[in-house]
């Protein structure tokens, strides 16, 4: 019988985790917790607003930054709900059925900025390797359908995640370790057979070390690059044009190797600890992506003072 129709047919309640220990502090906690989430879904609209009118954006690496801001947007929008709630609220619960579908649009989410992260690292390379065919490589129409071809790869490769969690059955055990819900964690608490969820999830992990390692190797050609490079001058010119894709990278994969590192090795580290870093991870690169490229980008940053000049005039 096939794993797709071999559906529980209960519905369950999870419960999800705030900061273990600081309940009472929760509606304290959710005053940082809102003005980050504001922050990071203005700064993203602002970056997408500026690539979408401004004609002088309308280059590839814009394009990039674009999809970028929109699996920041993603996101941010999939885990605020349940995080409000928590923190506002102390409203905990929610429906297997509303876990599942918030754990595929994380996981979707996530897997669309690993990947775009990556084609911007094969962006910068090509950028810099072979300037003169960057343009005739990296075709406004191409750019599009890489962007389309990576949703929808991201999408295929985690829309089984539902399914799979949908034949699971749970006990006793309904208490999720996080402020979200996530494959890994709903799939934990299952008192059925999960090996199919284990095998699968960690196949989808794979990709985004796989993604990882190519954004490695594409800075590895970069350096390389730069190293033959004669003028001093030119190689800082032209890792200044790295910086904040460097820091996009930094910003993304730092937290989700932390948590990975604290479940499989620091079994005893405190709970607060790891949510902590998990909520990090959820909310840190939507509010610090938009910062990092209005700040070290140059042409978005005159473009937002050019406005706010405008506006005080």
């Amino acid at each position: 019988m096939s794993i797709f129709n071999t559906f529980a047919e209960e519905t369950y309640t999870f419960f999800l985790t705030g900061i273990p220990g600081m309940e009472h502090a929760h509606s304290w906690v959710s005053i940082p917790i809102s003005l980050m989430y504001l922050v990071a879904i203005l700064g993203n609209c602002t970056i997408l607003f500026f690539i979408k009118t401004e004609t002088s954006l309308h280059e590839p690496m814009y394009y990039f930054l674009s999809m970028l801001a929109f699996s920041d947007l993603g996101l941010s929008f999939s885990s605020l709900p349940t995080m409000l709630s928590i923190f506002l609220f102390n409203a905990t619960g929610i429906s297997s059925d509303a876990c599942f579908a918030q754990e595929f649009f994380i996981h979707v989410f996530t897997a669309m900025e690993s990947s775009v992260l990556f084609i911007m690292s094969v962006d910068r390379f090509m950028a810099i390797y072979n300037p003169l065919r960057y343009t005739s490589v990296f075709t406004t129409d191409r750019v599009f359908k890489i962007g389309l071809a990576l949703a929808l790869l991201c999408i295929l490769f985690v829309l089984p995640f539902p399914f799979i969690l949908k034949r699971l059955k749970f006990c006793n055990k309904r208490l999720l370790s996080h402020s979200y819900c996530l494959h890994q964690d709903v799939m934990k608490l299952a008192c059925s057979d999960n090996r199919i969820n284990v095998i699968y999830g960690f196949f989808v992990a794979l990709l985004s070390i796989l993604f990882l390692l190519c954004i490695s190797v594409s800075y590895m050609f970069i350096l390389k690059v730069v190293l033959g490079m004669a003028s001093h001058k030119d190689r800082l010119k032209v890792l200044n044009t790295c910086i904040s894709h460097i820091c996009a990278v930094l910003i993304f994969y730092v937290p989700i190797i932390t948590l990975a590192a604290l479940h499989g090795f620091a079994k005893n580290v405190s709970p607060i600890i790891r949510v902590i870093i998990a909520d990090i991870f959820l909310l840190v690169p939507p509010l610090m992506n938009p910062i990092v490229y209005s700040v070290k980008g140059q042409q978005i940053r005159n473009l937002i003072l050019e406005k706010l000049c405008q506006k005080q005039h």
